[in-house]
Order: structure tokens, then sequence, then C-alpha cells
């Protein structure tokens, strides 16, 4: 029963529903899309808590031999909390994509409908594709063709996650008309930094452990890897390097308003980019 209930299909779903009964009766005069969208960054924020919890734990009991030492959490985590967040966190991306136009008076978002379903898909094709990759990838790799190996690089990418509280902190810090202080300037390097070294540089880093574990160069671990993997790998690098581009541009744009006089800086580093 206790297992049911820690599930992440009642945990997340229940958290979001929470914070949308609770956001009104603190933020009277937020409209239903900006509650839904900051309901959304917590649960996203809490999510990567404790997926990145799990990745420390994961890789520091694994780190003396990273193919074959395992922890429970590599397999179970991903059961319990991964999918259902997942599944969970398509649901709350269009339910924020669906309130913020409805908000706006577009005809079509007066009731749900297939047509607002594809126009949510269309405008958020990429990160829709995300979530549904690490859902058909992720989790057989996981449970059926690691054969018992590999948990230290699961747990790696329970840490990309690492990047995520902040990303919604910078949504979050918007909806509370914050973007021109300081903690939001700060939250922004901490976002690029974080973005970077656990979602980008964290991919040669697994390389570089795994070929120290065969004694092999860093050049050679690519061909030592089945295709498959080498496949796998830069399907997940491949959108987070565009994200971390479109992040780079943002924060340029901010640093250059920020230099104008009399213009204050109205763009987010975390504006239109989300992690998973």
């Amino acid at each position: 029963m206790l297992q049911v209930l820690a599930c992440g299909a009642v945990v997340f779903p229940g958290l979001f529903f929470a914070f949308r009964r609770i956001l009104p009766c603190v933020f009277k005069h937020w409209s239903d899309a900006d509650v839904v969208l900051v309901s959304e960054r917590l649960v996203s924020s809490i999510h990567a808590a404790m997926a990145t919890t799990a990745g420390v734990i994961v890789v520091s009991s694994c780190w003396g031999n990273v193919i074959n030492d395992r922890h429970w959490l590599a397999t179970y985590f991903v059961i319990w909390y991964g999918v259902p967040y997942m599944t969970y966190d398509i649901f709350a991306m269009y339910l924020s994509h669906y309130y913020r136009f409805r908000v706006k008076g577009h005809e079509d978002y007066k009731q749900h409908s297939l047509r607002t379903v594809n126009s949510f898909v269309r405008r958020e094709f990429l990160l829709v594709l995300h979530h549904i990759a690490l859902l058909t990838i992720l989790l057989p790799v996981t449970l059926f063709f690691r054969k018992d190996q590999g948990d230290f690089f699961i747990g790696c990418l329970f840490l990309t996650e690492l990047s995520t509280p902040f990303v919604s902190m910078g949504k979050i810090l918007i909806q509370l008309s914050l973007q021109d202080s300081w903690l939001h300037k700060a939250n922004g390097g901490i976002v690029l930094l974080t973005f970077f070294m656990c979602r980008i540089a964290l991919f040669p880093y697994m390389y570089w452990m795994y070929g120290r574990h065969y004694g092999i160069p860093l050049y050679s671990v690519p061909f030592h890897l089945p295709l498959s993997t080498n496949l796998g790998n830069s399907c997940i690098l491949a959108p987070q390097v565009y994200w971390f581009v479109l992040l780079c541009r943002k924060g340029y744009r901010l640093y250059q308003r920020s230099r104008m006089p009399d213009t204050s800086p109205v763009a987010a580093v975390t504006d239109n980019s989300k992690d998973n």
C-alpha cells in the first residue's frame, strides 16, 4: 500500500493539483494560466531534486566499477518515478499550453479538443518528442537491455535534472515580477553553468569513465561501444545542445538590454526552455 501511495503516478499529479488549489489562495490576482505554469514548475523542481539525489547516490555507490557495480535505485527510480513523471509532465505541459492560449482569448481554446491537442504537439514538438523518447528508449534499456550492467551511467543520466530547479525558478521569478532583480540574474548564470555541466559535458565524462574502466583513450571509446549506444547518446545530447544555444542567446540578449539606458531587461535566460 505504501509503495502505491509513494508511486510517482500518485505523487506528481497529486502535488500538481494541490498546488493548483493552494496558489490561487495566496496569489489571488493570478490567472489560471499563471497558476498552472507555476504548479507545473514546482512539481518539476521536486522531481528534479529527487532524480538528482538518486543520481548522486547511484554514482557514488558504483564509482569503483562503473560497469558491474549495482544499486537498486538505478532501476526502481525509473519504474516508480521516472516513467510516471514523464507521462504526467506531458499532460501538465498540455494544460499549461491550453490555459495560456485560453487566457489570451483564442476561440479554439474555449474547451479541450483534438485541435488544442494538435496545436500543443506542433508548438512543443521537441519537448514532446524528448519525453516520448525517454519513455520508449530509457525505460526498455534500463529494464531489459543492460544485462544488469552500467548502473553508474544510469545514475549519471539522473544528474541531468540538476539544472531543472534553476530553470523553473527563472520562470517563477518572472511570474513574481522579479525579472530585474539580482536574484534572477544570478539564477540565469547558474542555469547556464548547471545546464552545460550536467546536460552536455556529462556525456564526454561518461565516455571518459568508460574508457578509464577498460584502459582505452577517450577518442577510442565510441569505436568500442555498439552503434546503438552511440546513436542513443546522440539523440539525447542533440536537443540539450539546441536548448543550451537558446539559453545562451537569451542570456546574451538579457545582458545587452541591461546595458541599455532606461531599458529594463524583460527577457529571461529561462524564458522558453524547459529540462526533462
